[in-house]
C-alpha cells in the first residue's frame, strides 16, 4: 500500500476528507521526525514502538572485492510492531 492509497483508506474508514488524512500523516511524519531527532521513544500500545538506538562503528567487507572497509557509528531507527499489529498480520 502506497500513501496515496493510505490516504484513501483511511478517509473512507474515519468519513474524513482525503485532504485532511494527508495533513494529519504529514502532521504525524513529522512530528516522528522530531522525536526521533531528539532520541526520544514513541509508543502507541497495540500498534508501533519507534525508538532510536546506536550502531557501533565496526569493520566490514566489500562483498564485491573482499576488501576490508570501515563502516562508521550511526543511529538508527527501530520500530517495533505492538500486539495487536502483530495479531493482525497472523490472521
Amino acid at each position: 500500500m502506497n500513501r496515496k492509497e493510505l490516504v484513501t483508506a483511511v478517509a473512507e474508514e474515519a468519513s474524513l476528507e482525503q485532504r485532511t488524512v494527508d495533513a494529519v500523516l504529514r502532521a504525524l511524519q513529522t512530528t516522528l521526525e522530531d522525536a526521533a531527532a531528539k532520541g526520544d521513544k514513541v509508543s502507541l500500545p497495540g500498534f508501533f514502538a519507534l525508538s532510536v538506538s546506536a550502531r557501533a562503528a565496526r569493520e566490514g567487507r566489500n562483498p564485491a572485492t573482499g576488501e576490508t572497509i570501515h563502516i562508521p557509528a550511526a543511529k538508527t531507527v527501530k520500530l517495533t510492531p505492538g500486539s495487536a499489529l502483530k495479531d493482525a498480520a497472523n490472521r
